[in-house]
């Protein structure tokens, strides 16, 4: 809800992606969106939010019918909202993409997508720093129905930045999803977030720890703006509060630390990745006329050789079945 408090003239409202039915009024829309983009701002007063919808609020009964996986021509647009959000995003010139939603969440597929991995691709060739939610089904409880600890995209991407939520002693929240992919951590439990219907609530999640952590990438950019994706995940990891060891599949290598981050942003030059350009031979191979199912004729020396070891091999097996085979005289 753009006219919110915490939200109005700091929030730009893009298309709706995934469609479904919602409309804006609606008590499911822009629910998530409007406390994900407060819980940023938080963090980045002075941020500007490009607020697009490319998932279903947990209300809508849209996101129901997707759950049933319906293959209807909604179910096939809903498919591609995020890659096509995340497209819009870049081409509108964002420069930090906080994806505050997970493989759960789309409620229609089960994992990788190439649309979105090309997507992200995307954007990470244009300079833009990509975070995800871990995923909010790590919980130990059997009886707990979200805890599945599956594999979620998009943080799973290469080249996003997956954010487990971590509670108030640093160490990660019981709900936040454990593996390989987290990078860090960021506040998830009570956070006070805006409400689309007016004021104020306290949320929970992998989703708020992402806006957190997109929040304090912001700041970074702001003080730096010549960072690349690759030195603002560096720069992350490298000043966050480590667990024991640096890191683990926990919290990956722990708590934001915004201010140590920031400091670190202003101290940071010019990315040293570029591309070398190639001085060698103008082809590869024989050039671009070569044949690619071309090959050396094959040395008649090595088929004999092999061939008449194929025929040895043979013969021995045969002489061992006849032996088996051979009755065994009796006793008298």
């Amino acid at each position: 809800m753009a006219g919110h408090p915490a939200l109005k003239g700091r929030v730009t409202t893009g298309p709706d992606f995934i469609g479904g039915g919602a409309r804006p009024g609606m008590a499911y829309w822009g629910a998530h969106g409007t406390s994900m983009a407060s819980d940023v701002l938080t963090v980045a007063p002075r941020a500007r939010v490009l607020s697009v919808r490319v998932i279903y609020d947990h209300d809508d009964p849209a996101r129901k019918a997707a759950k049933e996986l319906k293959r209807d021509a909604q179910s096939r647009k809903a498919g591609k909202s995020v890659a096509r959000g995340i497209r819009y995003a870049v081409d509108k010139g964002a420069k930090v993409i906080s994806m505050s939603l997970g493989t759960d969440e789309w409620a229609i597929f089960s994992g990788y997508e190439k649309d979105t991995a090309a997507a992200v691709n995307y954007a990470i060739a244009k300079g833009v720093v990509l975070l995800a939610s871990s995923g909010n089904g790590g919980s130990t409880d059997i009886l707990d129905a979200d805890a599945n600890n599956a594999v979620s995209y998009p943080a799973a991407y290469p080249g996003v930045i997956g954010v487990a939520a971590s509670g108030p002693d640093g160490g990660r929240a019981e709900f936040s999803q454990v593996h390989s992919y987290t990078a860090i951590a960021a506040p998830g439990v009570d956070i006070y977030s805006a409400q689309n219907t007016g004021g104020y609530r306290m949320v929970a999640g992998t989703s708020p720890a992402c806006a957190n952590a997109a929040g304090v990438v912001a700041l970074m950019l702001s003080r730096n703006p010549a960072l690349s994706p690759g030195q603002v995940r560096d720069i992350l990891t490298r000043t966050a509060t480590h667990p024991a060891g640096g890191w683990n599949v926990l919290v990956g290598y722990g708590q934001v630390n915004a201010a140590a981050a920031v400091v670190a942003a202003g101290a940071a030059g010019k990315s040293a990745v570029r591309v070398v350009p190639y001085k060698g031979e103008k082809y590869f191979g024989h050039g671009p006329a070569d044949s690619p199912i071309t090959h050396p004729p094959i040395d008649s020396g090595y088929l004999i050789i092999g061939g008449t070891g194929a025929g040895i091999g043979l013969l021995l097996l045969v002489g061992a079945f006849l032996l088996l085979r051979r009755p065994r005289a009796r006793k008298t």
